[in-house]
């Protein structure tokens, strides 16, 4: 498979990781479905969603594929009164990458990001790699450092 610009990220910095490739169902594209292709806790599996908040723009929450974000919560957390989910049409443009296959690597502009605090309860977790049917196995404070990523509460 070709690297993605997330790998080709974790590479520049020499950070380490591992690659899964799994099966993708093009009408299940939920992290719980991919955990159990994986056969992964569904909570050490991480998805991107990409959210617009009514202050300070567009932002990234990170959170765990059994929960779903807050968006109370992530407005909060990233100064706004409310955070809505950016239209699925806006992501590729946004962010370079579709739905299925967000990675919070390698976008084409640098969003604030926002993970959740639960990220630190394991020694490795995944994301996705870039592109739909490949994830990254990274250790959570590595994802953190590399992005600035804001650990926080912002699921339910």
């Amino acid at each position: 498979m070709n690297k993605t610009n997330a790998v080709r990220l974790l590479d520049a910095h020499k950070i380490p990781y591992d690659l899964t490739e799994y099966e993708v169902d093009e009408n299940d594209l939920s992290a719980v479905s991919l955990a159990l292709k994986i056969g992964q806790d569904p909570a050490q599996i991480f998805k991107t969603l990409v959210l617009r908040g009514d202050k300070t723009g567009i932002f990234v929450a990170v959170v765990p594929g059994d929960a779903e974000v807050d968006l109370k919560k992530a407005a909060r957390a990233t100064g706004n009164k409310s955070a809505e989910m950016v239209h699925m049409k806006e992501l590729l443009p946004l962010t370079g990458y579709i739905r299925g296959g967000c990675s919070p690597l390698g976008m084409k502009k640098n969003y604030p990001v926002h993970i959740h605090e639960t990220c630190q309860l394991f020694d490795r977790i995944f994301i996705s790699a870039g592109t739909r049917g490949m994830q990254v196995r990274i250790n959570p404070e590595d994802l953190i450092r590399l992005t600035g990523a804001v650990v926080c509460d912002i699921s339910n």
